[in-house]
């Protein structure tokens, strides 16, 4: 369902070598399909045969029959409200100074203030804002206090996977520039899991996110350089079938001889078998591999910025080919405490987020909120500049959350959220302005969005009041 390949690995039955689910999965559903071409086919079926259908269910398309995407970036501890916030409501505000970056695709810009995730708020679990930001901000709930028994709650970008996902290649997509993924215990208590993990699939059950842009590459588009893509995922493919057959054969042999229990431990081997061998027939399904004309990623750049912009490319590439129409970045964990030396800061970010007012400790954060929206700047003019199959740019056919899970990091308040709402949703959404909403949950946002990706009977979310009117 994402671009990692390592998740949920299980070794094999006795008899068999040891081939784990990480071996069957490497490359399963990684053909990429060129951009769709409105002069290569009828604009309704689009660039692949389960379009048409969606087009007539209106699901995840737009009024033309583009695809419709939605994607989530989380970036970290909050932001610095006197930077962030304009000073006037409406269509002709002026931008703040975090913000200005935007400016180039203002059009396509909302600025969401009063929107709340109480359920962050420390009530009685005490302790843990960092933890309970990040694992709050896609799934509405209040989270279990635990470092072993962890709980949330089905993230929105899952939700909406659940509907849509049947249409590409990759039901979603999760990545992240957190080149360490922790395990254990975090943040006061509180599982490290919901810090490093935007999307959940289940309470229990998150996504985790890739972090080697070479491996989010290469489970998208293909191993090997350009020419080499096709013939390397067909060999594979023949691979993965040659190990199933052996699997099934070797099963087949030994189920008279297994007690009951490891009977029951083979038929649960062999529903992921089965799993497995429909991704490969759902990767088919869309058709033969077409080679990207770009250079493999050769792994995690050394340096963040760069390392923030080929993420940000990969998940353009992936809505450009409509590889996904739902994807997630994190940015960094809430609680990063990761140094900008580029910008000549070279204490840690969290750290400094504690600055109890001291006007040059607010400086450098608010110089750190800025980085992060000139990396964001530059995504949406790449969307903005790259044409889609119905003429309008990606950018006006997506909808994109930019926003923390933290609002002022030094109080580790969780309402009035610095949020963001970028793209026209297909023609949907009203940019180009900064809408005060009261106090109303950040839940209402996302059943708004999965309302526009044809999301149905999806009545509650969250902690949600009712839809976010007036987007």
């Amino acid at each position: 369902m994402t671009a990692r390949t390592d998740r949920n690995e299980r070794r094999s039955p006795q008899g068999l070598s040891a081939l784990s689910r990480r071996h069957f999965l490497r490359g399963v559903g990684a053909a990429i399909a060129l951009p769709a071409f409105e002069s290569l086919r009828p604009l309704k079926l689009l660039a692949a045969e389960p379009a048409a259908a969606a087009a007539a269910a209106n699901v995840a398309v737009t009024a033309t029959g583009a695809p419709l995407r939605s994607a989530f970036v989380f970036f970290p501890n909050g932001a610095i409200p006197s930077a962030w916030w304009p000073k006037e409501e409406g269509t002709a505000f002026d931008w703040s100074k975090t913000l200005a970056p935007l400016e180039s695709s203002r059009q396509y810009v909302q600025v969401l203030g009063g929107l709340n995730h109480q359920h962050a708020e420390a009530g009685p679990d005490g302790a843990g804002d960092h933890a309970r930001g990040g694992g709050t901000f896609l799934t509405g709930v209040r989270l279990k206090k635990s470092a072993t028994d962890i709980r949330a709650g089905v993230s929105i970008d899952q939700a909406i996977a659940r509907q849509v996902g049947q249409l590409t290649r990759f039901p979603s997509l999760e990545l992240t520039c957190d080149s360490v993924h922790r395990s254990g215990a975090c943040d006061s208590g509180y599982a490290c899991a919901y810090q490093f993990n935007m999307s959940w699939s289940s309470p229990t059950t998150p996504m985790t996110p890739e972090a080697n842009p070479r491996l989010a590459f290469e489970r998208l588009f293909g191993a090997g350089a350009p020419g080499e893509r096709k013939a390397n995922m067909e060999r594979r493919r023949q691979e993965q079938r040659s190990v199933l057959d052996f699997i099934r054969y070797e099963a087949s042999s030994m189920q008279k001889r297994l007690s009951p229990r490891d009977g029951d431990k083979l038929d649960q081997y062999l529903t992921g078998i089965r799993e497995i061998e429909n991704r490969i027939a759902s990767a088919e399904r869309f058709g033969d591999i077409k080679d990207p004309t770009v250079e493999t990623p050769a792994g995690i750049p050394q340096n963040y910025g760069e390392y923030v912009e080929l993420m940000y490319d990969l998940m353009l590439l992936s809505f450009q080919n409509d590889s996904t129409r739902v994807a997630t970045l994190l940015l960094a964990h809430d609680g990063s405490n990761r140094p900008f030396e580029d910008i000549g800061i070279f204490e840690g970010h969290h750290d400094l987020t504690h600055h109890q007012n001291r006007a040059e400790w607010i400086q450098k954060v608010s110089e750190i909120d800025l980085w992060y929206a000139r990396q964001f700047g530059k995504f949406l003019e790449k969307l903005q500049k790259t044409q889609d199959v119905d003429g309008n740019s990606l950018l006006h056919n997506s909808m994109i959350v930019y926003g923390g899970g933290n609002a002022d990091a030094n109080r580790h308040t969780h309402s009035n959220l610095p949020i963001v709402l970028a793209g026209a949703g297909g023609g949907t959404l009203t940019g180009g302005r900064y809408v005060r909403h009261g106090s109303k949950p950040v839940s209402n946002l996302f059943l708004s969005i999965a309302d526009r990706m044809g999301v149905p009977d999806l009545e509650k979310f969250g902690d949600s009041t009712g839809r976010l009117d007036n987007v």
